[in-house]
């Protein structure tokens, strides 16, 4: 089938390369010019595992093709994907000047029965709205349906392969029917295809992401307890994570949550609720849970030199707001980077992958490490911010030798703390208090 993906980002990128290596014929259209120019050459925009090489073996195959061209990504597709992005707005909704843009211009060259199909998370109402938006340009008829997605940085191949289900909300039958012809290759080991109402579909992606959110933010909330209480919060995890009821997804508690899709998504839903009467409480409670979250680490260090970190040099391990992915958009990390700077710290950092994207942000303003070792030589102390793998099992007799002193904050819960005391450490994590040092 000729699919058409409008937005060559995570989710437009991942989409068509994941469609056309089952055997689709896919166009990956986008304004930027540069991108696609890089796309062509198989070098992508974005890190994620495994994506690179399905890239340029579908290029090569010719079933995959990049293009700025509206009329040669549009005419020839019998669904068009808007992937576009969606950013935040000053007042927490949906910025979808994006979306109109692309429902403007690929109007002209639709061809009957086309599925015009909104993939880019968008407020309860949006795709009725892009329906108008292309009516107003052409009499073409098509069909309108939302389908979310549903994919996890640093996962996102499995995510898209492997789905736990599929969601489509759609106008028409036809549309679903067009719709699960394309994903059925992917629902073979009796995966659900959910076809629902298209605001249904719209809801369902917010709902989805806002109960991820606060479930971190809740574990968070737990944690922090546990510490003024004296509980230990991987205990209380286990306790209340084998409750069916609860499980244990999304129950480890950290430093906050970031990312491209849960800060946007809660706020997003609260901007939602507002504009028709509600004030969403939990919605604003889970954000401002982990706007709070993120400044925890920061506060243990302030606390531990006694509110002076003026001079101090602090290493920082894990820039990247989740493992697998070089995104650092709202990443705890940054969070902690600039308020140890305007407290007068210094700051070495090392991330196996998401180095360049913070060097973006704050330049020369810190130091950066090829290894994560070096980021320790001379600091009073390390945070760990990422959950990467390179920093579980690491030579602590070589960090306590890069160290001034052996101490560390751990913003992921990687070490065990009665472990770590007995090796010398001041170990502080979440939700865990630190325990006396061994002589």
């Amino acid at each position: 089938m000729n699919l058409t993906m409008i937005g060559t980002g995570y989710v437009g990128l991942v989409t068509g390369t994941c469609f056309a290596e089952s055997g689709n014929d896919v166009i990956c259209l986008d304004v930027d010019k540069s991108k696609i120019q890089q796309l062509r050459k198989g070098e992508l925009p974005i890190y994620e595992p495994g994506l690179e090489e399905l890239v340029r073996r579908n290029s090569a195959s010719g079933r995959l093709k990049f293009t700025c061209d509206y009329a040669e990504a549009i005419s020839g597709a019998k669904c068009v994907f808007i992937c576009v992005g969606t950013p935040q707005d000053d007042d927490g909704a949906a910025d979808l000047k994006s979306v109109q843009s692309a429902a403007e211009q690929m109007a002209p060259h639709l061809k009957p029965g086309t599925v015009v199909v909104c993939k880019s998370t968008v407020p309860v109402g949006t795709n009725r709205n892009v329906r108008q938006w292309i009516e107003a340009k052409t009499d073409t008829q098509f069909y309108s349906a939302s389908n979310p997605e549903f994919l996890k940085e640093g996962a996102a191949i499995d995510d898209f392969t492997k789905p736990d289900r599929v969601v489509v909300g759609v106008d028409a039958p036809e549309a679903s029917d067009t719709l699960y012809e394309i994903y059925k290759s992917f629902l073979r080991t009796e995966k659900p295809y959910i076809s629902v109402g298209i605001e249904s579909a719209e809801m369902i992606k917010y709902a989805a992401n806002c109960m991820l959110a606060t479930k971190i933010s809740f574990i968070n909330e737990m944690a922090n307890i546990c510490e003024r209480v004296g509980a230990d919060i991987n205990e209380v995890r286990k306790g209340i994570g084998h409750d069916a009821r609860i499980g244990f997804s999304f129950l480890f508690p950290g430093a906050g949550y970031g990312g491209s899709c849960f800060p946007k998504d809660v706020r997003a839903l609260h901007s939602v609720a507002a504009k028709h009467g509600l004030d969403a409480q939990l919605l604003n409670s889970v954000d401002e849970i982990n706007g709070r979250q993120k400044m925890v680490i920061f506060h243990k260090l302030q606390d531990h030199f006694d509110g002076d970190l003026n001079g101090r040099t602090i290493a920082v391990w894990g820039l990247a707001f989740k493992p697998r992915t070089d995104d650092v958009r709202e990443a705890p990390s940054l969070v902690l980077i600039r308020e140890l700077l305007n407290a007068g710290a210094s700051v070495r950092v090392s991330d196996p992958i998401a180095v360049d994207n913070v060097r973006l942000i704050l330049g020369d303003a810190i130091t950066y490490c090829d290894h994560h070792y070096d980021a320790c030589e001379g600091a009073d102390a390390l945070a760990i911010m990422t959950e990467w793998n390179e920093f579980r099992n690491p030579d602590f007799d070589y960090i306590r030798l890069k160290l001034k002193s052996p101490v560390i904050f751990d913003g992921r819960n990687l070490y065990d703390r009665r472990k770590m005391a007995d090796r010398g450490f001041y170990y502080s994590g979440i939700g865990l208090t630190a325990l006396p040092v061994s002589e």
